[in-house]
């Protein structure tokens, strides 16, 4: 059975599709230098409920954002913590970059992700002999 948390509201699947057609420079960046050939499955802007997230990782339960100068803005920060407990009530961890970050440290947020991934997924334990 589906789980819970990946229902979406279908009405956002254009908006979503949009989104991919005009990302941002940084998350074309992240995507195609390394989310794209990450082992474990990204998805680009991912639709959990009500929200489309930039990226997600469903078997990870992570969620990452990339965050422009208007994140910076009050009521866009209330809404983004609002929006950040709601996916972390889901089970998510969720990651926030700014977008500087990607341009000027991208190897530490492509790092941070793959230690996030490695925390939140569950190894083989390994065969008794």
């Amino acid at each position: 059975m589906r789980n819970e948390a990946y229902k979406k509201d279908t009405r956002l699947t254009p908006r979503a599709r949009e989104m991919r057609k005009n990302a941002t420079m940084q998350e074309n960046h992240l995507w195609y230098d390394y989310l794209h050939t990450y082992p474990i499955r990204f998805h680009r802007q991912f639709i959990i409920w009500e929200y489309i997230a930039d990226f997600c990782c469903p078997k990870a339960k992570i969620v990452v954002e990339l965050d422009g100068r208007q994140h910076a803005e009050q009521c866009q920060k209330e809404y983004d913590q609002e929006r950040d407990a709601y996916l972390r009530g889901l089970g998510f961890d969720v990651l926030r970059f700014a977008n500087d970050e990607v341009d000027y440290q991208f190897e530490c947020v492509c790092c941070t992700i793959d230690e996030a991934v490695k925390c939140n997924t569950p190894r083989p334990s390994a065969t008794p002999l």
